[in-house]
């Protein structure tokens, strides 16, 4: 395991990058209309994006433009959460879309609009909080094709790997059973309608069998956008959280789980705690955290 490891989502401001070219993000935008996304050129396209992320779905654009003359970006405003819905003349729009690319500081993904707009066959791809420098350096530039077929070579190693522990230098040490089989499909590449994936790619998972997760996690880079000042441990038992302590966020952290337990059934509200997932990253390219 890599020493510094990241918890959430890291939400870049599109101010950063400021040796960022145009052509160097146009040159990332053709790798994701081409690569990821093969968009033909009889093909309704929709960028969706805010006021925050207008720079990096402006080459978005540019390189539709490229393949398709049915290219339309739209701007809406910021979503004060991840996962809200989107105005509705937004919901709308996506479901008369071949390919829709959400480029919005807070992710879509899990949206009933998104989820509207996968059922009517729309391919999908959702890149929140990127910023500019992530978008022209970072995982966007990887060799997609290579990085899927090394992704599924990983099938041989995992399929049998029933018992896991991580461990690392910094303290980590973290056990689980796996509950289901790995998955080996986040390569970036979104080619069949109704597909959604998340870009940057690149990642290997799997979801822990509930109640076995035991152990520490030393997180050194960031949790939910946020960059740690200090490291933070985060201790499960019985594969729920028990506690965050270190960096200051850990009192935020807390926070939000007591505020989403409140919306749960009596006597459920343990289950926001639930260590439901355990993923590595394949993305040679990708240097930073991003969001689903």
């Amino acid at each position: 395991m890599s020493q510094r490891c990241i918890g959430g989502i890291a939400s870049m401001a599109e101010s950063s990058g400021m040796d960022v070219s145009e052509e160097d993000l146009l040159i990332s935008a053709r790798t994701v209309i081409h690569s990821c996304m093969e968009v033909r050129e009889h093909e309704n396209v929709l960028i969706v994006t805010d006021t925050k992320t207008t720079k990096i779905a402006r080459a978005v654009y540019e390189a539709s433009s490229e393949v398709t003359s049915r290219v339309l970006m739209m701007m809406m405003p910021e979503l004060e959460e991840q996962g809200i819905e989107p105005p509705s003349p937004v919901s709308d729009l996506m479901k008369r879309q071949d390919v829709i690319f959400l480029l919005t500081t807070k992710s879509m993904t899990h949206t009933r609009a998104r989820a509207a707009a996968s059922r009517e066959g729309a391919r999908i791809a959702s890149i929140p909080g990127v910023g500019v420098e992530s978008f022209a350096k970072g995982g966007f530039t990887a060799d997609h094709n290579a990085m899927a077929t090394e992704i599924s070579s990983m099938g041989s190693r995992l399929r049998r790997a029933r018992e896991v522990r991580v461990t690392s230098s910094l303290g980590t040490d973290l056990r689980f059973q796996s509950g289901s089989r790995w998955i080996l499909e986040d390569t970036g590449i979104c080619t069949r309608p109704g597909q959604v994936t998340n870009l940057p790619a690149g990642r290997v998972f799997v979801m822990p069998k509930e109640g076995t997760a035991q152990g520490r996690l030393i997180l050194d880079g960031s949790w939910e956008g946020n960059e740690l000042e200090k490291p933070l441990q985060i201790v499960i038992k019985d594969g729920l959280l028990s506690s965050a302590t270190g960096d200051s966020i850990s009192a935020d952290i807390e926070s939000e789980f007591e505020l989403a337990s409140e919306g749960m059934r009596s006597g459920r509200g343990h289950l926001v705690r639930t260590f439901s997932e355990f993923s590595f990253g394949m993305n040679p390219r990708a240097k930073r955290g991003l969001g689903l």
